[in-house]
């Protein structure tokens, strides 16, 4: 895509799009770009729940903002503007891994030795760099869906309680809740993690 595609625009705007979703009919470029821009990160979040590890971030961002440039018109109900483009990111990250098997995925989350997580793991453990933080997000991706979305989009994203119930359509109390559950879960698969290792409970696929 050239620099003035969707997937090129800039992403200064870490939440929601604040401003009215497109009415329905023919959308300009500039309105496209408008839509990406205020969207791009949280997507982007949504690809991290949901991708392979061996996936590209970026690349899944570009076959995202395609199908955006290419069935943006297709949107009749300007309300359902972020469902729509969480079901894009999803159908992304899905498609990149059907060629991956699940067993190979889960054989690369114990391949580095790390030490244990203290029990008060919080969202800088995800955000940081390093192999410690690859090995959290690898063990984020294996949560279920409803606690790794919400997650993702608080520890990665930085976005409040209330930016993510609007993209998950969930109650403020109810993300809250999952992000604490999806926190002590993310505790005990990393602290399971290296005892696994020691007693070679894990042979190759």
């Amino acid at each position: 895509m050239d620099e003035q595609s969707p997937a090129g625009a800039g992403s200064e705007n870490p939440g929601l799009s604040v401003v009215k979703p497109p009415s329905a009919g023919a959308i300009g470029a500039d309105e496209i770009r408008r839509i990406w821009r205020e969207n791009r990160r949280w997507i982007a979040a949504i690809l991290l729940a949901h991708k392979p590890r061996e996936a590209d971030v970026e690349d899944l961002l570009q076959v995202v903002a395609v199908a955006v440039v290419r069935k943006i018109g297709e949107l009749r109900d300007p309300a359902a503007l972020r469902p729509w483009l969480r079901t894009i990111a999803i159908n992304a990250a899905r498609a990149s891994g059907r060629d991956v098997s699940r067993a190979r995925r889960h054989l690369r989350l114990i391949r580095e030795q790390t030490p244990r997580r203290p029990q008060n793991e919080s969202c800088d453990g995800i955000a940081e760099r390093g192999d410690e933080a690859r090995r959290l997000m690898d063990l984020a991706r294996t949560l279920p869906e409803g606690y790794r979305e919400p997650l993702l989009l608080r520890c990665v994203r930085g976005m409040s309680y209330r930016q993510i119930g609007a993209v998950l359509d969930l109650p403020e109390t109810t993300v809250e809740t999952r992000i604490a559950r999806g926190r002590r879960m993310l505790r005990e698969l990393a602290a399971q993690e290296t005892p696994a290792r020691r007693t070679g409970t894990v042979g190759a696929v």
